[in-house]
């Protein structure tokens, strides 16, 4: 059937026509000819608040959607003096509603053509919840407010949390909540990270890292027993976690009171903490190099525990200078008896769990 396109000189278009046109204008809500309701990010406008008991809701606009009408919208130029709320309950609590109400009656017969900012008081109850509007078609929520009993103090709070937004096609959408029809493409600020859906779930955008955190790793044996302690250790670890995305970095320099382990044994390997649980289990993710004075070093690596918590430290190298070491997994006197001053570094990377 052939429609009336927008815009024509000469033609002669109804409500409905402008309305359904200017959908196209406002992000879909997932089906042909709808949009999503909302007022626009960071607008300071149509925002409920108290003075005592009476309810205002300050100047603004928004658009509010209704299923095969397009959008209608709303632009309140002055304050709007939305009445009182109802006297608190004597022992239950209630939460009340505060909408946009526009009455069409081309659509809901009701012999009115307005908008107007409604008070809907809730129902008193141990856990309360807000109302819903019985009998109203085309409506947005605005705020909620939260009326505590008598015997709760009286009190009355406001939360604008269910006032929706809404952005033009292809805008990003600040939302605590995800939009529940999306397409290939949308975009989502969720208040801390920003979202892409790519046909079956939200792919997070991560933010460029800042300085590096610190961490100190628990120092525990793959025994549980003869546990050493860092006492006035230096320990100097950071990392960086982009995503899932893990690099760190370990600098620790043993101290007079560190002590590492009494009566430990070559069976007592030492485990350190990892600042995020790895993916990758017994599997090889850093570099080492120990240290027992300033003038030589061994070599080795790390690998993630079976737990992926942790990383055992292994020997990979003889000393730099020819002298024997003890191979195989680090541990108190493993590759030498480790004594004040000496020192360990661990350099690497692995994917975290989450």
């Amino acid at each position: 059937m052939p429609v009336d396109p927008w815009a024509i000189d000469g033609l002669i278009y109804s409500g409905l026509e402008a309305r359904q046109a200017e959908a196209m204008t406002v992000m879909t809500d997932g089906t042909a000819l709808g949009s999503r309701s909302g007022v626009r990010p960071g607008d300071p406008g149509l925002t409920v608040t108290l003075a005592g008991s009476a309810i205002s809701c300050s100047p603004g606009v928004a658009t509010v959607a209704y299923a095969g009408q397009g959008v209608y919208r709303v632009a309140f130029p002055t304050t709007v003096a939305v009445g009182s709320y109802t006297a608190a309950h004597a022992t239950l609590n209630r939460v009340d509603l505060v909408y946009l109400r526009v009455w069409d009656t081309t659509v809901d017969a009701s012999g009115l053509t307005k908008a107007d900012v409604v008070y809907l008081a809730g129902t008193p109850a141990a856990s309360p919840s807000a109302p819903t509007p019985s009998g109203t078609q085309i409506w947005m929520p605005l705020a909620t407010i939260t009326v505590l009993s008598v015997s709760n103090g009286s009190t009355a709070s406001v939360s604008t949390a269910v006032r929706p937004n809404t952005v033009a096609p292809g805008g990003i959408l600040p939302s605590s909540s995800a939009p529940s029809t999306p397409y290939i493409g949308a975009y989502w600020d969720d208040g801390t990270s920003l979202r892409r859906w790519n046909g079956s779930s939200w792919d997070t955008y991560q933010k460029a890292p800042g300085p590096a955190a610190t961490w100190t790793p628990s120092w525990t044996t793959s025994t549980g027993l003869h546990l050493p302690s860092y006492g006035n250790a230096t320990v100097d670890c950071r990392y960086f976690k982009l995503g899932r995305m893990v690099m760190f970095n370990m600098a620790i320099t043993f101290g007079s009171t560190t002590n590492f382990g009494s009566g430990a044994t070559g069976s007592d390997n030492w485990q350190f903490s990892l600042p995020a649980a790895s993916a990758w289990t017994n599997y090889p993710v850093a570099s080492a190099w120990y240290e027992p004075s300033a003038n030589r070093g061994v070599a080795g690596d790390a690998v993630t525990t079976a737990d992926g918590l942790g990383i055992l430290l292994n020997v990979a190298s003889g000393s730099a200078n020819g002298t024997a070491v003890t191979a195989g997994v680090v541990d108190s006197i493993s590759p030498w008896t480790w004594a004040t001053s000496n020192r360990l570094h661990v350099v690497g990377q692995y994917e975290s769990v989450s």
